[in-house]
């Protein structure tokens, strides 16, 4: 069996306003977006990044699902960034309306990491590459 993990698909109120924070905070290009702006997709590496705006999300699954929101907990998922510049990624994101949940720290096994929100509530972790050893 060949599989192999593609997507990430975030659910938002707004599309084409989440694409743009994650554009112009972390310099993901666009790959696809919908005439109707309920869906797109961000190139951000080997696997895409993409979100549907909730209406979409909720005709997907009927029972419905717990939407992300500033106001309460995140969720206990995250998506992680590796950069080199790990407070420079956090600032600018931050110019652009995410919010800091955790300053930058160094782990005992010397990663840099720090975490944010964006605009709709996700946890996102900015941090150095592992280092193979």
């Amino acid at each position: 069996m060949d599989i192999q993990y593609a997507y990430t698909i975030l659910y938002v109120s707004d599309v084409s306003k989440t694409m743009e924070f994650y554009k112009k905070s972390f310099g993901f290009e666009q790959k696809f977006l919908t005439p109707e702006n309920d869906y797109g997709e961000l190139i951000s590496g080997n696997t895409t990044i993409a979100f549907a705006n909730l209406e979409l999300a909720n005709s997907n699954l009927k029972k419905g699902f717990t939407e992300s929101k500033l106001s309460e907990q995140p969720f206990g998922i995250e998506l992680a960034f590796t950069t080199s510049e790990v407070e420079k990624v956090m600032e600018n994101a931050v110019k652009n309306g995410a919010e800091i949940l955790e300053d930058k720290v160094i782990k005992p096994w010397g990663q840099e990491v720090g975490y944010l929100r964006d605009l709709n509530g996700f946890l996102i972790e900015i941090c150095t590459p592992i280092e193979n050893k």
